[in-house]
């Protein structure tokens, strides 16, 4: 492991906005801070935003300096990548954004039901395998855990470069009825990259000059609690 990265990991550990459990505290049990994450962390009411996978923190930092009235969380289980945000979050006094390294898998161990008002998806891995589609952040097992903490209402963002990511979830959205507030294939061709969309990470900044369309996809889960696969036949031609 090189320098840079232990180093981060050391200093992860000093940032009162960082939140890094042990497998054993959430393991198939509840974290300590459920339910009470506006009271004991960040010490208000006011709505919490979950940013899924999200890497340096960019698009979480961003949100929360435009949005003091509202919580933000930035979950990866990459903790030198988070490291960056967490920092800059301490270094601007920032007391509206927080981290949490975990794994995706085990997110329903930190946030009880309601008490997430909005989820942001950005730039995840698509997971291009057959294998792997159930790795997907928008497969079924992955809404159905979101479902027990969302609000009633609450919805869920996808911001990707993936065409095949944002195809196969609005396909997720078909079969299963959710409603579907917006679906662009190209935000900055069709003009809609302004306010919160125009946000941009490093790596859509990279995907950009490559000249990739950049999809959003919003929509949220209805009262459903269970998720149907759908039948996406792209996926029949990955290896």
């Amino acid at each position: 492991m090189g320098k840079d990265k232990l180093k981060r990991f050391q200093e992860n550990l000093t940032f009162r906005n960082m939140v890094q459990p042990a497998f054993e505290e959430v393991f198939r049990k509840d974290y300590s801070l459920k339910g009470r994450w506006g009271s004991d962390f960040f010490g208000n009411d006011h709505p919490i935003v979950l940013e899924l996978g999200c890497g340096r923190g960019e698009y979480t930092v961003a949100l929360a300096t435009q949005f003091p009235d509202r919580n933000f969380i930035g979950v990866d289980i990459k903790g030198a990548r988070m490291w960056r945000g967490a920092k800059t979050a301490t270094e601007n006094s920032m007391t509206n954004a927080g981290f949490l390294r975990t794994r995706i898998e085990f997110i329903d161990s930190f946030f009880a039901p309601g008490e997430v008002a909005e989820i942001w998806i950005t730039f995840p891995d698509p997971q291009l395998k057959k294998s792997r589609v159930k790795k997907r952040l928008t497969a079924p097992a992955f809404l159905a855990s979101y479902a027990k903490f969302l609000a009633p209402g609450g919805a869920v963002n996808l911001k990707t470069d993936s065409r095949h990511l944002h195809e196969y979830t609005k396909a997720v959205a078909a079969i299963n009825s959710l409603p579907v507030e917006v679906a662009c294939a190209d935000i900055y061709g069709s003009g809609m990259a302004e306010g919160i969309l125009s946000i941009k990470t490093a790596y859509e900044t990279q995907f950009l000059r490559q000249g990739l369309p950049i999809t959003y996809l919003r929509f949220s889960l209805g009262e459903r609690t269970s998720f149907e696969a759908p039948v996406f036949e792209a996926d029949d031609q990955l290896a």
